[in-house]
């Protein structure tokens, strides 16, 4: 490996990529301030914030899900991108910080065309609202949403440090066992918090309490597999991007394979889930519960409904069966960018037909705002990449990495 690929060096057109990204961003923002913040209380300003916050701060989130996933199952053979993954894992620090003011000033802004909840004197009159008041309020709301950020943050950047503290100090066997074992330790602490905020209480708060009437217990499974796909879509996206301007030089097919077939396994998952919650609604067929789809499956919102199956069901099924397609660069790269879009759409409809149930307000103005994501996760992740070496050289499991075959 020559020494100038030891460290990544930021191209010119990936700046002008990130940097005109975050323009479009932050004018969208602006327009869209200008011409839907004073319109109903800001109602479709806000929505759009709340949808692409949520939805990247989870998919950048589940890029340290894969991590310490993989470290708790011992898994060597992501150590040869695992800085690509840690990079796009220290996003979670400024969309969380976005996220939190977006949720703050949705809570306490008196949006309740997105949170019916926050309104005290329809909670006092509606006895579905009344009894939820325990767990829908801004108090509990915010303390919950501080701690979940908050130990993302902490947890994540935890987990980045003890992957680059033996980077110039080669560990003897007997270090190796303890470092190990640390990782394991803190990877588990950190899935605990996971299963306690991304698999259960956190798209309660955040998402499904946009429809507060309505519940399902599979809600939060659904939304980790969304996100979950969509963060692997994006780390093959980076690996690949990375891998083309001739760095990670023990990446191959063999890697690239694996990262396809968890888009491919967790598309079927996510497909599971989507039908699970639907069948059995439908046939239950009762009334608090079929109101969540009433909307969605005979509505406005039908099409995206048909479209979101078609792109995150109907496609990786066809296209990531094979296994060529899967060691194929340009296919995972196609597949990679059309499940994030298709996700994306699929928290669209999440949040949009809460508010606006009649009607899809769908323009300009929602893909400007995920443009500045974009370019805000390629920022972070080219900077964090940038800063430390490309491949965690000392880690005990390096050789295994190396030699992977699938």
């Amino acid at each position: 490996m020559s020494s100038n690929k030891e460290n990544f060096v930021v191209p010119g057109r990936y700046k002008q990529w990130t940097y005109g990204l975050l323009a479009v961003g932050v004018l969208s923002l602006i327009i869209g301030y200008i011409l839907y913040g004073g319109e109903d209380h800001g109602t479709r300003f806000w929505a759009a914030l709340l949808q692409n916050s949520v939805y990247f701060l989870l998919v950048v989130n589940a890029a340290m899900f894969f991590f310490t996933a993989t470290t708790l199952a011992m898994g060597g053979w992501p150590l040869v991108f695992r800085r690509v993954t840690e990079a796009i894992s220290a996003s979670v620090i400024p969309i969380g910080i976005i996220t939190f003011v977006i949720l703050m000033c949705l809570v306490f802004g008196g949006h309740d065309a997105i949170y019916i909840w926050i309104n005290k004197d329809v909670v006092a009159h509606d006895e579905i609202l009344n009894g939820k008041k325990g767990f829908l309020n801004p108090t509990f709301f915010t303390v919950y949403t501080v701690l979940t950020i908050g130990l993302w943050t902490l947890l994540g950047w935890k987990m980045r440090q003890l992957s680059r503290s033996i980077d110039n100090t080669p560990l003897t066997i007997e270090e190796g066992r303890r470092y190990i074992f640390t990782n394991t330790v803190w990877a588990a602490i950190y899935i605990v918090w996971f299963a306690l905020t991304v698999a259960s209480v956190v798209p309660w708060l955040w998402l499904m309490s946009i429809n507060a009437h309505w519940f399902s217990t599979m809600y939060s499974w659904y939304t980790f597999a969304s996100t979950f796909v969509a963060g692997m879509a994006l780390i093959s996206l980076f690996v690949i991007y990375f891998k083309n301007q001739g760095y990670l030089p023990f990446v191959n097919k063999e890697h690239l394979h694996d990262l396809g077939k968890f888009q491919f396994a967790f598309s079927i998952f996510w497909t599971y889930l989507w039908f699970d919650q639907f069948m059995l609604i439908w046939y239950a067929n009762i009334s608090e519960e079929t109101i969540y789809y009433k909307t969605r499956f005979e509505g406005a919102y039908m099409g995206l409904f048909y479209l979101n199956l078609v792109i995150n069901f109907l496609a990786p099924l066809l296209i990531f069966m094979s296994r060529g397609s899967k060691r194929n660069y340009a296919t995972v790269t196609f597949m990679s960018v059309l499940l994030l879009f298709g996700h994306w759409l699929d928290f669209y409809q999440m949040v949009f037909a809460g508010p606006y149930p009649n009607h899809v307000p769908m323009n300009l103005f929602d893909f400007g705002i995920a443009a500045g994501f974009v370019g805000l996760i390629m920022w972070q992740t080219g900077r964090v990449f940038s800063k430390f070496p490309i491949l965690a050289k000392n880690h005990p499991f390096l050789k295994e990495s190396i030699i992977h075959h699938t």
